[in-house]
């Protein structure tokens, strides 16, 4: 049987066709064509998709289009979705589509997530709204005081859930689910089937469709891998170098820690290179501000940590540079995912210091392949690359016990705001345009 090539063919209401037209979406994705006559069925969906493949249009496009079927109850409106999602950034990306999906809808919806202000928050839920997209940690604050109701849920959709166990958010998805409604339809997206994943899908979840368009750690074969060795001492004249010779294009770089990211900004500034940082130390406001300076291209570089491995839509971006190779090496992945998207060719470029050859070495172990490895003259290392030396501290540490309400210790910086908050973030959002 062939697959739907027209998201007319897959069902999609009027509204949102139109919504679609404008854009310029035309044909659906792998994971849209599976996943959306399934959720306009009124089915529970497991899906594992990467991000990049359309898996955000594969549950919000199907949710509005049910939303818009049915009318909130008499009164002040009272969410009938909920979509969890592990990251501030991730909320502000789904709440983004969601807007852009439901202009043509009379639906609103709210972000709400830490990191900012309560109030704004309560006022727009006291005001009344169809969709809530959340982190779980802030949610359970407004559960706690009362100021969010999860009764009329009808919708749940747990977004990155594979990213949200790593965070360790299950208690507070557990306390969560528990409040919705068990008649609700529930979505899961993960980036895999792994087997805590298929645990949580038989705790909330109701028989539910399966739809898999992407093997684990699977990489766009669209992306070329280069590793520069450097002696360490120069991989920032290195980057500037490189950054030289491609003046042209918006960058992404990652690195290992906040510290070294602002000052590696502060580096590239001082070069003549516009550069922002982002990471979980800088407020939400700041975050956002960098982001958009990024995207509009009013900053070439954005250097970040493992935050912004997940979750974020950077259209177009041509290279991803790894300043520091990540010490997991499924977060390799995760970073250059934002590079080579929906069939666009990408870059990813990683600067090896001579005592990270055990890293680059997980790293190819994983993508089943070896990384080209190019010395860029002037910049040749003192001692070849060590890959048989066993990376330090390659393995994920222990998670420490969780907070009583369920929110992630302190370790994931990720999660927290500067004052300790859940990265639940939030901003207010109407839905409606």
């Amino acid at each position: 049987m062939t697959e739907p090539s027209t998201f007319e063919a897959l069902g999609l209401p009027p509204a949102v066709l139109r919504a679609l037209a404008v854009l310029n979406y035309n044909t659906p994705t792998p994971i849209q064509q599976a996943a959306i006559p399934a959720v306009l069925a009124g089915r529970d969906v497991l899906g594992a998709a990467q991000t990049g493949t359309g898996k955000t249009g594969a549950f919000a496009l199907p949710l509005l289009a049910r939303l818009s079927k049915t009318t909130a109850a008499q009164g002040p409106r009272r969410p009938r979705a909920l979509i969890l999602v592990p990251t501030r950034e991730l909320a502000v990306q789904v709440n983004e589509s969601l807007r852009s999906y439901a202009r043509h809808l009379q639906l609103h919806t709210c972000m709400i997530f830490g990191g900012v202000g309560m109030g704004p928050q309560m006022d727009v839920l006291r005001r009344g709204v169809d969709i809530m997209v959340a982190t779980p940690g802030r949610l359970i604050d407004h559960l706690e005081r009362g100021t969010a109701k999860l009764d009329s849920i009808g919708i749940l959709v747990l977004d990155e859930a594979d990213r949200m166990l790593d965070m360790g958010f299950m208690p507070a998805i557990k306390r969560i689910v528990n409040g919705v409604p068990k008649s609700r339809q529930t979505l899961l997206f993960s980036a895999t089937f792994e087997p805590r994943i298929r645990g949580l899908a038989m705790d909330f979840m109701r028989n539910p469709v399966e739809v898999e368009v992407a093997a684990r750690n699977t990489v766009a074969s669209t992306i070329k891998h280069i590793a520069h060795p450097v002696d360490g001492s120069r991989k920032k004249d290195l980057l500037v170098h490189l950054l030289a010779t491609r003046f042209q294009d918006r960058v992404l770089v990652f690195g290992r820690t906040k510290h070294g990211c602002n000052r590696l900004a502060e580096q590239l500034e001082d070069a003549g290179l516009k550069a922002v940082a982002i990471h979980g130390n800088k407020s939400q406001g700041q975050r956002q501000k960098a982001l958009d300076a990024f995207k509009a291209g009013r900053a070439r570089v954005l250097v970040a940590t493992d935050v912004a491995a997940r979750g974020l839509d950077i259209p177009d971006l041509p290279l991803v540079i790894n300043f520091d190779l990540p010490m997991v090496a499924e977060d390799y992945v995760h970073r250059i995912g934002r590079t080579g998207r929906n069939g666009a060719t990408g870059e990813a470029i990683s600067l090896v210091g001579v005592d990270e050859g055990g890293l680059l070495a997980q790293v190819q172990k994983m993508l089943g392949q070896n990384v080209q490895q190019e010395t860029v003259e002037g910049f040749v290392p003192t001692r070849p690359l060590r890959m048989d030396m066993k990376p330090v501290q390659a393995q994920r540490t222990p998670r420490p016990a969780h907070r009583p309400h369920g929110k992630p210790a302190a370790r994931h910086a990720h999660a927290q705001s500067p004052k300790g908050r859940s990265s639940a973030g939030s901003r207010r959002s109407n839905g409606s345009r």
